[in-house]
């Protein structure tokens, strides 16, 4: 029961990192690069796997290479950041599959699924998020400037190539922290959809964040409910309900 409750707190709190994160990636255009960059954690996992050590180190580890390539190879080729996610992500999806050999751990990579939860990720997701949550809110003005004119942020002061960087970092933490209960395939949904059907409801940038945080929190905790009362898997049921939150954005008419 402590285990679920630790499962489930954590759960939350990267469901507010994923909500947060995903509102920029949306208004930076970049927001499908969460499905993508979630996959650069595979071949970690299969790392992981082979030398059996904890996933998360994998995971944590090349999507960390991954950043760091994807934002050198943004500042030198001027690739888009969606053309640079899109060579790394084929690679890895690749590189993965051949690092992953039993069926059954490809699909706890892909998919998730707490088990027992070591008190250890316990306080590394919950520290993960809480970091990218407090982050974002610190790079705010920054990073709302940086989005909507580059050439008045560096005129400002603002090293545009830094917070870029920043940026994926966070990006990719906040995917680390949700690999644990979603799995590759499925963290980076819940930065995409919430962020989408936020967007539909709101008129105002604070509204816009407040209400992503609010809708992917709310897609963990009706998932959690719904698998637990029909002994579903997590990870699926979550990125199910937040979809069903973007069907119902759709209804409400654009001024």
């Amino acid at each position: 029961m402590l285990n679920e409750t630790y499962s489930f707190i954590l759960a939350i709190s990267a469901a507010a990192a994923a909500g947060v994160i995903g509102s920029f990636a949306l208004m930076k255009r970049t927001v499908l690069a969460g499905d993508v960059m979630s996959h650069i954690a595979i071949p970690g996992l299969g790392l992981a796997v082979i030398w059996s050590i904890n996933p998360l180190i994998g995971g944590g580890f090349t999507l960390l290479i991954g950043c760091l390539i994807i934002w050198h190879l943004e500042k030198k080729t001027e690739l888009s950041t969606e053309a640079t996610i899109g060579v790394i992500f084929a690679s890895s999806v690749a590189l993965g599959a051949l690092l992953i050999n039993s069926t059954e751990e490809l699909i706890d990579a892909l998919f998730g699924g707490f088990g027992n939860l070591p008190t250890s990720e316990f306080v590394f997701g919950l520290a993960a998020s809480l970091f990218v949550i407090i982050a974002v809110w610190m790079l705010r003005n920054k990073l709302i400037i940086g989005l909507f004119s580059p050439e008045l942020a560096s005129a400002t002061g603002i090293n545009v190539n830094r917070l870029n960087l920043w940026f994926l970092l966070l990006f990719g933490l906040t995917i680390l922290s949700g690999l644990r209960f979603l799995g590759a395939l499925l963290a980076g949904s819940l930065i995409i959809i919430p962020a989408a059907a936020a967007r539909q409801l709101t008129h105002t940038i604070g509204a816009f964040i407040a209400t992503s945080a609010t809708l992917s929190i709310l897609s963990v905790i009706f998932g959690f409910l719904i698998s637990r009362a029909y002994n579903l898997e997590l990870g699926p049921i979550v990125v199910v309900i937040s979809a069903a939150f973007f069907a119902l954005s759709l209804l409400k008419k654009k001024k």
